[in-house]
């Protein structure tokens, strides 16, 4: 199972939402990382079969999603905005939905009331939706995107106005979801939060793809922006003279008080295959080393605004 994207663009007369992007989703967890406006809704619509692109193609194992209304029924959708009748109950609202994809009437009430308690929302289920709170609407706008059980699922900024152990449950039921072998698609501007669920991402902005794949491979990919590493060593001025030599490492900057240096390489994956071989030859005490670069807020940072 693929989704393979290929030249997609959609205009509204002279304004472009999404520009020329071309790339596949496997299946697991991949989130499509942006800030607000950058066209990642469009996107969605365009892979779930709700907006005919201007240009361009979406397949998934082969088949073209607009107007296929079979595989339609293979994908599962919760929107950033809401659209509920607010008369209905939970319960019902999710039963309704489930129906719609052809399941009878008890079999569809089976499977809402287990999309239910999956997202934790049994003791709330037989209350009227216009009584909700932000983040019981997410979750039962979750409940109605899982009950069918598709292969694939699109999930619109799903954390939106959940608590942090809310949060933190539906994380960890996404990242569930993408270990059963389905394609799952977050989509966020909040960049830990995708952190905490995978390490594939594609980051847009303004409707064009800037990068994708794992974080340190789109971090490899920033070379106007030097990587920042910081080492805790006993040894700390040894360190720092013998870490001057090497052409990569651009800038150097220690402190005795803290015996820690910072240096700045543009080239990582030499600086850090180098580093182990360097402590053992010279006998230096390393008792720490961290990257505050190597977070998806910096990666985000560099490529939008560098």
């Amino acid at each position: 199972m693929i989704i393979n994207v290929f030249d997609l663009s959609k205009w509204y007369g002279q304004v472009i939402a999404v520009n020329n992007l071309t790339f596949s989703v496997d299946p697991g967890v991949t989130g499509f990382l942006g800030p607000n406006g950058a066209g990642k809704t469009t996107l969605m619509r365009m892979l779930i079969g709700q907006l005919k692109p201007s240009q361009g193609t979406i397949t998934i194992d082969g088949e073209t999603i607009w107007n296929n209304h079979m595989l339609m029924r293979r994908i599962g959708y919760c929107p950033e905005q809401d659209a509920f009748w607010q008369y209905l109950t939970g319960r019902d609202f999710v039963h309704a939905l489930v129906r719609l994809q052809g399941f009878s009437s008890d079999q569809a009430m089976e499977k809402a009331e287990a999309a239910i308690r999956l997202v934790n929302m049994e003791k709330d289920q037989d209350r009227k939706i216009g009584s909700y709170s932000k983040g019981m609407r997410q979750r039962i706008k979750l409940a109605q995107a899982i009950a069918h059980d598709p292969d694939i699922l699109f999930l619109d900024e799903p954390l939106n106005g959940l608590d942090p152990m809310g949060r933190h449950q539906m994380m960890q039921l996404i990242k569930e979801l993408g270990n059963q072998g389905k394609i799952v698609v977050v989509s966020s501007h909040i960049l830990h939060e995708v952190e905490a669920m995978t390490d594939t991402i594609l980051l847009i902005n303004h409707g064009r793809l800037l990068a994708q794949g794992t974080i340190y491979e789109i971090r490899k990919l920033i070379d106007s922006h030097p990587l920042q590493v910081t080492i805790r060593c006993q040894q700390v001025d040894r360190l720092t003279a013998l870490l001057m030599a090497f052409e990569d490492v651009l800038s150097v900057h220690f402190n005795r008080e803290k015996s820690q240096v910072t240096v700045e390489t543009n080239q990582p994956e030499l600086f850090h295959q180098r580093l182990p071989k360097l402590a053992i030859d010279e006998n230096l005490k390393i008792t720490s080393l961290w990257s505050p670069d190597e977070n998806l807020d910096a990666i985000f940072d560099y490529l939008v605004g560098g």
